[in-house]
Formats: structure tokens, C-alpha cells, sequence
């Protein structure tokens, strides 16, 4: 496969990795959609305006459920992940604690090809990078790719193993984690962190704690507030709608926040349950509507790992975040800033230049919470851009 030639500098090899979900899983998801109900409609699922204000609605679910059942073709989007060199490698901390990582990448073969890792958030998933990763694919040959683009499935995420069940997982051990791999592949002497939601706090860490990570660029708010600094227009009518966010959908974050085991619960018993839970955020936190597919896509995913009751634990770390300055995050390396006023949480680019060594930033005037799935060419613009500026780093 192309793309698939493991760095020589590595450490250690990565096994090759193949999505399958076995026939009887399918069929049996087939027998949960075919028994799953839906709510009777109600006068706050009847509501259909485009901001979700009183949730998901009873006809946009009606419809999703449907083609579910008699159009998607899980196949597909097996056959579409699989087109990426897939791997998965393990990685044991000083506690004795596995973790099994998956990713899918695209190797260079050119010897100073900057090494990057591309680290998602909730409810986002390795998939909602592919768009970027084809535009790679067209534009560069294995020889020509300036990159080596290493996108893992964080702790607890589809095809990676969950979190400990015998001790606390932490962000920082994710993040130790996520640093581990990219030296055993080779990239001990450098690489470059992005990351979105989960993922800012995650390239944050990696940024500020470990020294392979040479550079780190961020879309996401990762700490709290400044005192009032100069904004925009364009920033300032973002925050105004961050606080609408916080006063009508934060409650979702609460609940995994201090409920994590009974929201797990609920969201793995029923396909449905996961669809509507998930596919409302796709839907409102999103600048450009995504399409069925993609939603039908994450949702499936998340089902087949069984990854839902798994993967909100960072949830317990990230309420942390926004309640508390958390100094040992502020990033000392090269930083860069993509601001995409559709964001859940914005943060303005003079409130960035507080968090660290700010070197780069750029404001759009579209994009929403999934950047990378909504603007993969944009996307794709800023992180060239960023890259070309801060490598090789300065020592």
C-alpha cells in the first residue's frame, strides 16, 4: 500500500491493522435498529429550527434512523478507512497500564519530511481528518509528501483500547501515550501536535511537558478567561454565542462530567439513543451542515467499538480546565492559532498570546467545531502554513 513505509528511524513496528466488523455484529445491529423505538413526538421534538435549541428533532431522527436501516452500507466506509495505512501499536506507562493504540497514517519517503500528529476530540473521531488526508493523497506521491501524517484514535476511541479500569485515566496519561507512540515511530528528535477540543488540551500537554514535541497549533478555547483584552468584530460575535452555548448546550458536558458511568450506560444500549446524542452535536456545532453520511459514519463507528460509555473520561479533566487555571499547559514552543468563529468555545487570538508562544494565527470567517470536516482545504491551508513557519524549530 502506499503511504505504508514505516519511517527507518523507528523503534518499533507498528502492526498492520484492517478494519472488519464481523457479519454477525452487523446483523445484529440490523435486529437493535429493527427493534429500537422512538420517543412519541412531542411539542420540543416537533420544533425544527436549525439551532436545536429543545434538541434533536423527531423527523430529522425518523429519517436518519431510516436510512440507517435500508441504505447505509457499513461496507463502505469500510472500504474507505481501509484505503489508509491503518496500524496499531502498544505502548506500556511506569504503572504496568497498556494501551493499544490505533492509527491511521501517511509515511513519507523523503528524510525531512516533518513529522505531525493529528488528535481529534468528542464526538469527533480519526475519520473526520480523511477529507484533509485525500487532498495529501492527490496532491503529494509517497516520495513528494512533505509530511508524515500520523492521525491516532485517542485512548478509549474506536479502534484504540479503553481506559484503565482499575485506576484513573488522565489526559496527561493520554497524552504520554500519544508522545510514546510518535517516538517509536521515529520521531524522538521532533514533530509537530494539532488538535481541536480534546485534542487542543491534548497537544497542549504534549507541547508543555514532553520534548519531541517541538511545536503545537490549537482551534479550540483551553483556558480560562483573560481579563478583557482587545477583540474583533469577528471575535466578539463568537464569544456572544459561546455564552448562549453556555447557558442552552452545556448540559451534555456536565452529565459526562459527573456522570460518565450512567450516560454510558444509556447511550450503549440502544443505536438510536447514540444517534440522537451525537448526531445533535454534528448537527448544531457544525458551520456547514454535514451530511447524513458522515454522521451515519461517526455514529457507526462509535457503535461497532463499543466506544461511547468509553471515551467521555476526559470529560472529568476538561470541567477541571475551565474552572481552574492550569499553568503547567502554557506552551513555551512555537504556537499557532486557527480561529473559526463557529466554534463551540472561540478563544480570541489576543487571549491565545496569554496561553503561550503565540507565532502564528489566522481568523476565518466560517468554520465551526469539526474544521477539519466542514474546511479540509482550509484546514489543511493553516497547517501547512504553520509548519512552513516554525520548521525546522529553532533550538
Amino acid at each position: 500500500m502506499q503511504y505504508a513505509q514505516i519511517p527507518p528511524g523507528a523503534s518499533s513496528q507498528p502492526t498492520p491493522f484492517q478494519v472488519s466488523i464481523p457479519d454477525s455484529q452487523l446483523a445484529r445491529f440490523q435486529q437493535q435498529l429493527a427493534l429500537a423505538e422512538l420517543a412519541p413526538a412531542t411539542y420540543e421534538s416537533l420544533q425544527e429550527d436549525e439551532s436545536l435549541s429543545l434538541g434533536i428533532s423527531h423527523a430529522w431522527l425518523s429519517n436518519a434512523v431510516h436510512t440507517w436501516k435500508t441504505q447505509y452500507d457499513w461496507r463502505q466506509t469500510e472500504t474507505r478507512i481501509n484505503s489508509f495505512p491503518n496500524y496499531q501499536t502498544a505502548v506500556t506507562d511506569e504503572a504496568g497500564r497498556d494501551y493499544n493504540i490505533h492509527f491511521v497514517a501517511l509515511f513519507s519517503e523523503k528524510p525531512d519530511a516533518i513529522p505531525i500528529v493529528l488528535l481529534h476530540g468528542w464526538p469527533g473521531i480519526f475519520m473526520e481528518f480523511l477529507p484533509a488526508l485525500d487532498i495529501l493523497r492527490r496532491r503529494y506521491t509517497p516520495s513528494t509528501l512533505p509530511y508524515h501524517i500520523i492521525v491516532p484514535s485517542i485512548v478509549g476511541y474506536c479502534f484504540s483500547s479503553g481506559p484503565s479500569t482499575t485506576s484513573n485515566t488522565t489526559l496527561l496519561d493520554v497524552a504520554w501515550a500519544i508522545n510514546e507512540v510518535m517516538i517509536s515511530l521515529g520521531f524522538g528528535a521532533g514533530y509537530l501536535a494539532q488538535g481541536g477540543d480534546i485534542g487542543s488540551y491534548l497537544a497542549r500537554i504534549l507541547g508543555s511537558k514532553y520534548e519531541a514535541c517541538k511545536a503545537v497549533h490549537c482551534k479550540s478555547k483551553t483556558s480560562n478567561d483573560p481579563p478583557s483584552l482587545s477583540l474583533s468584530e469577528i471575535e466578539q460575535a463568537a464569544l456572544d454565542r459561546t455564552g448562549l452555548f453556555s447557558m442552552t448546550n452545556f448540559a451534555y458536558a456536565l452529565e459526562q462530567a459527573t456522570r460518565p458511568a450512567t450516560i454510558g450506560f444509556v447511550l450503549s444500549t440502544n443505536p438510536v439513543a447514540l444517534l440522537s446524542w451525537i448526531g445533535e452535536k454534528y448537527l448544531s456545532w457544525s458551520d456547514q451542515t454535514p451530511s447524513l453520511s458522515v454522521i451515519l459514519d461517526a455514529a457507526s463507528v462509535y457503535w461497532f467499538t463499543k466506544t461511547i460509555a468509553r471515551c467521555i473520561y476526559p470529560y472529568r479533566d476538561t470541567l477541571q480546565v475551565l474552572y481552574h487555571d492550569l499553568p503547567e499547559y502554557f506552551v513555551p514552543k512555537p504556537l499557532g492559532f486557527s480561529f473559526f468563529p463557529y466554534e463551540i468555545l472561540p478563544a480570541p487570538i489576543s487571549w491565545v498570546r496569554t496561553t503561550g508562544n503565540l507565532v502564528w494565527s489566522r481568523i476565518h470567517t466560517e468554520g465551526g467545531h469539526f474544521a477539519a470536516l466542514e474546511r479540509p482545504d482550509v484546514f489543511l491551508q493553516d497547517l501547512e502554513d504553520f509548519a512552513g513557519q516554525v520548521w525546522p524549530w529553532s533550538e
